[in-house]
């Protein structure tokens, strides 16, 4: 009998775990608040940050023959990533971009962060691949950063730092932006009203998807996986002949891969591998393509705003990252702090889809690159 005791005394936590798995278990219980008390993106981080919490209380929960370890091969074969972008797209209306095509500009414009950090990260002694995997957090795009993680080999090593980064960024989108956009811009910019966009047809909305997936996999055939799916379930929605499969695709699929993917991505932040210095670099590194990825953006919206005397907010430029649509709402919030009469919303939409776009190209280019399909 006492042996008995003796060995289940010796598998429970408290004589398994050590100091660092406590530290991991705060963290995932700050990720909880955040999600839960402030309301940051609670969809991601409740499920990644219980998946903080048992990777940490039972390490092999993650390991070969572990619940979550079957959950994080289909991250690392890209397929939860793919299958996100197909939810996004029956979800989101690309109407704002195709009535204002210079939104590509702006969405293009914030993608500077990710070609910033990814230079920055090599300067600090990461391989290229390890750079590329680590500056594309500059988009504030999840699955984007998991995609190209686990295309170029990262699965093992950096993808769970990656993964949390880019998705506590997206949380933090609203606390992270306003200062940046106020930082570059006037008062008498911020109050610019913009009018309404035009409405678009029905036709040009069907044509879009097909025309993106056409000339952007014919450039760059490492996109299809992201950008392909992005414009199918695209076509689920503006088609108006599928309504089941835009429905599932923006629901019910939409939340089943959130669950298996939010959990497996927690469950790669076991202490062992990631209280690390090299996990702090990544969250500094995401953290500094992020602010220029902003930067940039509102700074060509203010180029933007000159070239047409004064007829664009600079504010819609920082929604050029990806973080749908929270980045066009911090747009429209902060723009309203200045003239509540104001509403951006619908033109911010339009370099935010752009942004969409624009990360999934530049995951596509570091891909092309590295010779990775």
């Amino acid at each position: 009998m006492l042996d008995i005791i003796q060995n289940l005394a010796s598998q429970t936590g408290f004589a398994t775990l050590d100091w660092k798995n406590y530290i991991m278990i705060l963290v995932a219980f700050f990720f909880m608040y955040l999600a839960i008390a402030k309301g940051f993106e609670p969809l991601l981080l409740v499920p990644i940050s219980f998946g903080m919490f048992l990777v940490n209380m039972f390490p092999s929960i993650i390991q070969e023959g572990g619940l979550l370890h079957y959950f994080y091969k289909l991250d690392e074969w890209s397929i939860l990533p793919s299958l996100i972008f197909l939810g996004v797209g029956a979800m989101t209306d690309f109407g704002p971009l195709i009535a204002y095509p210079p939104s590509f500009i702006l969405g293009a414009a914030a993608q500077f962060g990710i070609y910033g950090a990814y230079f920055l990260a090599i300067a600090l002694g990461f391989t290229g691949k390890e750079a590329a995997a680590i500056s594309i957090i500059g988009g504030a795009d999840g699955p984007t950063s998991i995609f190209l993680a686990g295309k170029l080999g990262m699965g093992d090593t950096l993808l769970g730092p990656i993964a949390v980064a880019a998705y506590s960024y997206m949380s933090l989108v609203p606390v992270i932006q306003p200062p940046f956009m106020k930082l570059f811009t006037t008062q008498k910019e911020r109050r610019i009203k913009m009018p309404a966009p035009r409405k678009v047809t029905k036709l040009e909305k069907i044509l879009f998807p097909v025309v993106v997936t056409l000339v952007v996999v014919m450039i760059l055939p490492t996109t299809a996986p992201l950008v392909g799916m992005l414009m199918l379930g695209n076509l689920f929605r503006e088609s108006g002949v599928v309504k089941q499969l835009t429905e599932t695709a923006s629901n019910a699929l939409m939340y089943i891969v959130v669950i298996l993917l939010g959990t497996s991505v927690g469950a790669t932040t076991s202490a062992e591998a990631f209280l690390q210095v090299t996990t702090l670099k990544i969250v500094v590194l995401g953290l500094v393509a992020f602010c220029l990825g902003t930067a940039t953006g509102v700074l060509f919206g203010k180029l933007m705003c000159f070239v047409t005397k004064g007829k664009v907010n600079p504010l819609i430029g920082s929604a050029g990252v990806s973080a749908v649509p929270m980045a066009a709402r911090v747009s429209q919030k902060v723009a309203s702090e200045y003239d509540p009469t104001n509403f951006l919303l619908m033109n911010a939409m339009g370099p935010n889809v752009a942004g969409v776009i624009g990360t999934a190209v530049a995951a596509g280019t570091f891909m092309a690159i590295f010779n990775v399909h």
